[in-house]
């Protein structure tokens, strides 16, 4: 059985949030050795709980267990939240014994005088399970390379009476199970707020779990959990026990609990008279792209990364904010057919994911409304989104439903770009990512090796990642690695006002501070070797995502030869 929680009455949301209250000074006077310590009590809550954790969300999601769509849950839940904890706890430690975030590299001014951290890999071990792959933060403008630890880890480095006791609510997100545990702590750890954690109603059957896991944060008062749908979210939001609010969700919900619905939303939206004006930090849709540059691709190239694509998409059966929605490139590349055909296979390959999120369905439909002619890949099956790809969508009609509206479904777009030239090409993606397309989440590129030997092209690359107005750019690996990793930051490019929210503003994740992030840049092998667990078609995936899991738990000789070895068979 699937336990379902009884939603929380209001006056018991009353309670929880006078018990925050009443704790919200004791949290904020917290040393960092006690910090150090929950955050290490936590952890071990995680490594109590991850089996039954997945074992749950793989039966509220129709996962068989064993099958290789297991891996997601291991990834997408108790590793990614398990990773965050670790490298927190290592800030920590190195604020109380270097008075602030030791980063794993040495910060550098690039050629554009932006300030560029290093931020992964973080550690040797990171060296061996992720090789090749790199991650920088570039900070906004106006930040020094003197003055770069100055904007790490205030909260920490400041006074208890410097810091402002502070109640937050987290409204959760239902997608991935990883999401609620993350937001709570970077709220807890990062900001110094005592957390009042509503659950969504489509994953609160893991309320259970996270009651087990945050029991040492739970049992001094500064964290409570409470369930129920968007008429609790809403009294809460409008508590006067609240300081401040925290979303993980779509750009609608935002403005429902901004603006309001209907007309009377509306209205207000246009007169920005705000309902709710207590500051809000929000992590929302995109409609996300990658940009395929034309190069020299062998077939065994095409075939990797049209896996690559594939599994961005089906992901968590596409509910995913980062999954790719639009793929971007170039009407003149001798290989776009034979491109397009092998993701096309791969999507038919993978298999059939049940719509467990509410209006999947409906929405896929709505889409095919606008494009009939899109291509639908496996077998029918009662209840699932067929894999669906729209091909040759024309990019001058900036008003499609592909390039305006995130899918929320196993469904992308393909859309050609006449650049003559490679360079011409990365220049017209990056107008058309940045001025068409809905959402400044993330976005990827994939480019061949051969075409980064070519100077002007790899100058016209280095300018296409400086420009893109995302807060997420990836290179040769899907931009949802940069989500996992935990010590890069995830949130939208900064600058979106409440009237246009977008993608959100601020950041999450971030395990090294920052205050004054733009965007991270991730960067990979153009072929990753081990082939990546999250691949959907990898062997053994699931067997080398829970023994990513145990190393990451405890990381021995034995464990990490055992987890290399699955890596490297699959």
């Amino acid at each position: 059985m699937i336990p379902w929680p009884e939603p929380t009455s209001l006056a018991r949301c009353d309670r929880v949030l006078e018990e925050l209250r009443a704790h919200a000074t004791a949290w904020t006077a917290l040393d960092l050795r006690a910090r150090i310590r929950l955050l290490d009590e936590i952890a071990e809550g995680v490594v109590e709980t991850a089996e039954e954790w997945v074992k749950i969300s793989c039966k509220a999601k129709g996962i068989e267990l064993g099958s290789n769509v297991e891996a997601e849950e291991w990834l997408a839940g108790p590793w990614a939240v398990l990773r965050h904890i670790k490298l927190q706890a290592r800030t920590l430690r190195d604020i109380e014994a270097h008075g602030s975030p030791k980063l794993p590299g040495q910060a550098r001014i690039n050629e554009k005088g932006r300030v560029i951290a290093p931020v992964f890999p973080t550690d040797p071990l990171d060296k061996i399970l992720f090789r090749g792959m790199t991650a920088e933060v570039w900070m906004e403008p106006g930040v020094s390379l003197e003055g770069l630890p100055e904007t790490m880890g205030w909260m920490h480095r400041a006074s208890g009476e410097q810091v402002a006791p502070t109640v937050c609510l987290v409204l959760g997100a239902g997608n991935v199970s990883s999401i609620v545990a993350l937001d709570t702590l970077f709220e807890l750890f990062a900001r110094g707020t005592v957390v009042a954690l509503k659950t969504n109603p489509i994953n609160s059957y893991l309320g259970t779990v996270w009651e087990r896991v945050f029991r040492p944060v739970i049992e001094i008062g500064a964290m409570r959990i409470v369930h129920g749908g968007a008429s609790t979210g809403d009294y809460m939001c409008h508590h006067d026990a609240v300081d401040r609010i925290h979303i993980t969700g779509s750009d609608r919900t935002y403005d429902a609990i901004v603006w309001g619905t209907g007309e009377d939303g509306k209205r207000r939206k246009e007169t920005g008279e705000k309902r709710v004006t207590l500051p809000i930090s929000a992590e929302l849709g995109n409609v996300s792209p990658i940009i395929v540059v034309p190069g020299p691709w062998s077939q065994s190239d095409i075939r990797f990364h049209a896996s690559n694509v594939a599994s961005s998409l089906v992901n968590n059966a596409g509910f995913n904010c980062l999954a790719t929605r639009t793929l971007v490139t170039s009407e003149g590349w001798s290989k776009r057919r034979e491109f397009l055909d092998a993701v096309g296979l791969s999507l038919k390959n993978a298999p059939s994911r049940s719509a467990y999120y509410p209006g999947a369905l409906e929405r896929h439909r709505e889409f095919l409304k606008e494009h009939p002619d899109a291509l639908q890949f496996g077998a029918e099956v009662e209840g699932c989104v067929p894999w669906t790809l729209i091909e040759g969508v024309d990019p001058r009609n900036r008003d499609d439903v592909c390039f305006q509206l995130e899918s929320w479904c196993g469904l992308m777009a393909e859309t050609p770009l006449q650049g003559n030239g490679t360079v011409e090409f990365l220049d017209e993606a990056v107008e058309f990512c940045n001025d068409v397309l809905w959402g400044t989440l993330n976005a990827t590129i994939l480019v061949h090796p051969k075409s980064m030997a070519d100077p002007m092209i790899a100058k016209a690359v280095n300018d296409a990642i400086a420009r893109l107005r995302y807060g997420a750019v990836a290179v040769n690996v899907w931009a949802g690695g940069t989500f996992a990793l935990g010590s890069t930051p995830w949130g939208a490019f900064p600058g979106h006002e409440p009237e246009d929210i977008r993608s959100g503003q601020g950041f999450v994740h971030n395990t090294y501070l920052f205050e004054r992030a733009e965007k991270a840049v991730t960067r990979a092998p153009f072929r990753i070797w081990p082939r990546p667990a999250w691949f959907h078609d990898t062997k053994r995936c699931t067997r080398t995502a829970r023994r990513l899991f145990d190393v990451t738990a405890k990381t021995t000789a034995w464990r990490l030869a055992r987890t290399v070895w699955s890596a490297m068979r699959g």
